[in-house]
């Protein structure tokens, strides 16, 4: 009876070595993805376009002389052009309700779509990278950029209204002025409750690219219903339902233009928009969780 020699078992398969040294920590890093972000084309287009247009205004400005608001009633157009501070606040209340919307709308609602529209998300899950990490960096990056196009057209309106208008205390449409000092600490308090507010557009528009596969769907879907809810509020028979829109209070920050600081409305903004954006996100990750991905 010969000897029968047994080869041991190996301890490790080949996909167990390779598994081995796998660290989900590793997976999808934020320097790859905002480096992939920043190398798209909407990228550069949604910031060229708020970078130019103080420039834009200015030389309107200086072609078409001064205006008065709508009815000769005084506005933020009427002191526009008496100082940076001033053109600053001008710029940014002509682009809350749709420019600066569509630009976080572009940036949160394309991120997760593209990769869907391009067949690549399967293949970003099979690395494998989690469900959960994959959104996690994915709106950390998406939101990073939509707060990046928020603080650029302020910060560029004060670089061009220097240039074309000095430097000086904030005018007020009603009459009287904010000193310097002031007026720069209420403009941080103004970009920040700015920021607050699209907060709900962006958390809309990142539901929408998890739900649709069609960037132009995501992102038009955000802005429209942002254009629906502007309409609604227009409808001054709905009364005190207005106040549960979230476009209501995109203009509240109006109230730091006073003499006296008014907080009630931008509170109220705050946490309308904190309180949608919490379910909408929520409602994204979920659905992502159980989502077929087939492309």
């Amino acid at each position: 009876m010969s000897d029968i020699t047994t080869a041991p078992a190996p301890s490790q398969s080949a996909a167990e070595e390779k598994a081995a040294g796998y660290r989900v920590r590793r997976t999808l890093p934020l320097r790859v993805e905002f480096i992939r972000q920043f190398r798209r084309r909407r990228t550069m287009f949604a910031f060229g376009i708020l970078l130019a247009l103080p420039w834009v205004l200015v030389a309107a400005f200086q072609i078409g002389g001064e205006e008065m608001g709508p009815d000769g009633m005084p506005s933020l157009v009427d002191v526009a052009s008496s100082s940076a501070l001033n053109f600053a606040l001008f710029t940014l209340f002509v682009a809350t309700g749709f420019l600066l919307v569509v630009a976080v709308a572009l940036f949160c609602g394309d991120t997760v779509a593209s990769e869907a529209g391009w067949s690549s998300l399967r293949y970003l899950l099979a690395a494998p990278v989690p469900r959960s990490r994959l959104l996690r960096q994915k709106l950390i990056v998406s939101l990073s950029y939509a707060a990046a196009a928020v603080l650029v057209l302020p910060l560029m309106s004060l670089i061009a209204g220097t240039v074309a208008f000095g430097w000086g205390p904030v005018e007020l449409p009603t009459g009287g002025a904010v000193p310097v000092s002031t007026a720069l600490q209420r403009m941080g308090i103004i970009i920040g409750y700015a920021l607050i507010v699209q907060l709900v557009v962006a958390a809309l528009a990142f539901l929408l690219s998890v739900v649709t596969d069609s960037p132009l769907g995501a992102v038009g879907g955000a802005v429209g219903l942002v254009i629906v809810s502007n309409i609604l509020d227009a409808v001054t028979a709905l009364g005190g339902w207005r106040d549960f829109l979230p476009s209501h209070w995109m203009w509240a920050w109006m109230d730091a233009l006073q003499p006296t600081i008014q907080w009630t409305g931008m509170a109220k903004g705050a946490a309308i928009s904190v309180a949608y954006s919490a379910v909408l996100l929520a409602l994204a990750f979920r659905r992502f969780q159980s989502k077929d991905i087939v492309s």
